[in-house]
């Protein structure tokens, strides 16, 4: 892999992870652009991890009084830090159900079904949904002290939705949690911390493809340039997508996924498999 390339594919990654309109999708499209496949999921773990690096270091803060809240009121029942506690386990939760449906699901879903046609009907849906819930369903005012299992469940099957190809992750779990009625800050900053558990155990299930040939092909400069791009790009992406979802709307990624599927479908040869 060239130095270029390493810089195009962390730039995708860091800038689509977080966003509602699918990292997978982007990244499988650059691969054809670029006429390069990965040998194996090696430099998708590297940019995965990335992206989680940058979320964790971003919500360093936040997670600690998680992390911490959790235990003092697991231990000590300190009753201030209930909602933290809860929190905890509502992202425990949601994580479980995602992880239990994809291993599930993951023997059924491969590469087979990574075809233009898939990855542009599920960029379709996904621009749909975001419109269903900017134009259906108003924006709720339920902060983490109004959240319930039920919250947790629903978010989590809506993240396992994600193991398509082409179906944003983040999108998933900002539609469902504000379907749920969560405020906007809530929906975003459960969104992103649901992020981490996710992307890390992906991460160590992908291990077990790592092998000395692929860090070979790819070569140590390219990923270390890779992390680097992925890791900047990824937290401006987060940033971004705080401050835009302030002031403007969901609609905007619909049209873009929108848009997006229809090139897909219309000038990429259907008999590509990414």
């Amino acid at each position: 892999m060239s130095i270029l390339e390493a810089v195009i594919f962390g730039i995708v990654q860091g800038i689509t992870e977080f966003l509602p309109i699918s990292s997978t999708a982007h990244i499988v499209i650059t691969e054809l652009v670029l006429g390069y496949h990965f040998p194996g999921l090696a430099f998708e773990i590297f940019l995965h991890l990335a992206s989680a690096t940058a979320v964790c270091l971003y919500f360093r803060k936040e997670l600690l009084e998680i992390v911490l809240g959790f235990f003092a009121f697991a231990l000590r029942r300190d009753e201030t830090q209930r909602v933290q506690f809860y929190f905890g386990l509502y992202v425990i939760t949601a994580t479980m159900i995602t992880g239990i449906l994809g291993l599930t699901l993951k023997d059924h879903i491969g590469d087979s079904i990574k075809t233009p046609a898939v990855i542009a009907s599920a960029l379709a849906v996904t621009g749909l949904f975001l419109v269903i819930i900017e134009r259906i369903k108003t924006y709720g005012n339920r902060t983490r002290k109004d959240m319930n299992f039920l919250d947790a469940l629903i978010v989590g099957l809506g993240q396992s939705i994600a193991i398509l190809p082409g179906i944003s992750r983040s999108g998933a779990t900002l539609v469902t949690a504000l379907w749920r009625g969560l405020s906007r800050d809530t929906a975003v900053s459960y969104s992103f911390i649901l992020a981490i558990p996710i992307i890390l155990g992906s991460s160590v299930l992908m291990l077990g493809d790592v092998n000395r040939e692929m860090w070979a092909e790819i070569g140590i400069v390219p990923l270390a340039v890779s992390f680097l791009f992925s890791f900047v790009f990824s937290w401006a992406g987060i940033v971004w997508l705080i401050d835009f979802l302030k002031k403007s709307r969901l609609i905007y990624f619909a049209v873009y996924c929108f848009v997006l599927a229809a090139l897909v479908y219309v000038f990429v040869d259907p008999a590509v498999t990414f």
